[in-house]
């Protein structure tokens, strides 16, 4: 997407070298591997591969790849598919086969997660300054919820109540890092790790023979360093907190991330959570829907199996609870 911060482009711009909201960052450079890097969606992305692999051409196709999803899944650009969509008065429109692949996913997640993570609430992020999406707002009733109301049919985003949007931002990112894998592997790479901004995806084996080492970084907001260290082996792990992508008014500090049951940013001892899953794009989403659910995150990431890591403020400290495996990742 464009160079504009929403609720899921992570802060390039902070000068957290790629790591976003709490979110995983390479553990270290090592001296056997070589880099290729970029910008995108108003953040960097990198990929690491052995020093000897042939990189040739990877930045131009990743660079167009990246660029076409930007002009079909951004709400800051004005000619992208679901732009349009958005602001289309009409109940469908038509979209391309990977915008309706991502819409599906996004509105799976809606379903398993309950409704905490909600693809209808861009307003609502609008509302409190961190994105472009206008449109229907309020807080979502549980017998009916919004994101109810939107469907993909084959080639066509259906909207069935006036107003409605949908915001991918929480999900494309992670979309985007499945198809960067699906490129290396067609071009005969098997072993890499790459990240846009924090969230990451690995595959095979870093070339000392161990697994990709990752860090989680820690979310509070005076810390500088990662709160903890673990093996990334042939999966994905994506962060949403609080620590990015806020600001204070009055005595009140203003998230990002909005809970779609109060219509409000998310509050609450809260700090991160960080969900691992075999692809970028499912990690992606529970890691949004499990923040917005707050206190609520780790029973519903035991009840669908979510190996996922939730760090909760503790006066000074940090809290943190781990469930569904994810601490077998932990070194």
């Amino acid at each position: 997407m464009t160079a504009h911060l929403t609720r899921r482009h992570l802060l390039a711009a902070t000068g957290a070298a790629g790591i976003s909201l709490a979110a995983p960052g390479l553990l270290r450079a090592a001296p056997a591997t070589r880099h290729v890097t970029g910008t995108a969606f108003a953040s960097d992305w990198s990929v690491t591969l052995a020093d000897d692999a042939d990189a040739a051409g990877l930045k131009q196709r990743f660079d167009r790849l990246l660029a076409g999803i930007d002009r079909m899944m951004s709400p800051w650009r004005a000619d992208s598919e679901i732009t349009g969509f958005n602001v289309n008065h009409e109940e469908t429109a038509r979209i391309s086969a990977e915008t309706a692949f991502t819409a599906e996913a996004a509105l799976a997640v809606a379903a398993a997660s309950d409704g905490w993570f909600d693809p209808t609430i861009g307003p609502l992020v609008a509302r409190y300054g961190f994105g472009p999406i206008e449109g229907n707002v309020g807080p979502e009733d549980e017998a009916a919820p919004r994101w109810r109301a939107l469907a993909v049919e084959g080639n066509r985003l259906v909207k069935r109540a006036p107003g409605l949007t949908m915001d991918l931002c929480g999900i494309a990112k992670g979309r985007a890092l499945d198809l960067m894998a699906l490129e290396l592997r067609e071009a005969g790479h098997e072993d890499f790790l790459i990240a846009i901004s924090g969230e990451l995806l690995s595959s095979g084996r870093h070339p000392e023979g161990r697994p990709w080492q990752v860090a989680v970084e820690d979310p509070r907001l005076a810390a500088d360093g990662a709160f903890a260290v673990l093996a990334l082996d042939n999966a994905a792990i994506a962060t949403s907190g609080l620590r990015a992508q806020s600001y204070d008014l009055g005595d009140t500090r203003y998230s990002h991330i909005i809970d779609p049951y109060s219509a409000r940013p998310v509050e609450g001892a809260i700090a991160s959570v960080s969900v691992i899953a075999p692809d970028a794009m499912t990690a992606d989403g529970w890691a949004t829907a499990l923040t917005a659910a707050g206190a609520e995150g780790p029973a519903l990431a035991r009840r669908r199996g979510i190996a996922a890591l939730f760090l909760f403020h503790d006066g000074s400290g940090l809290k943190s609870e781990s469930v569904s495996g994810f601490d077998r990742f932990l070194l």
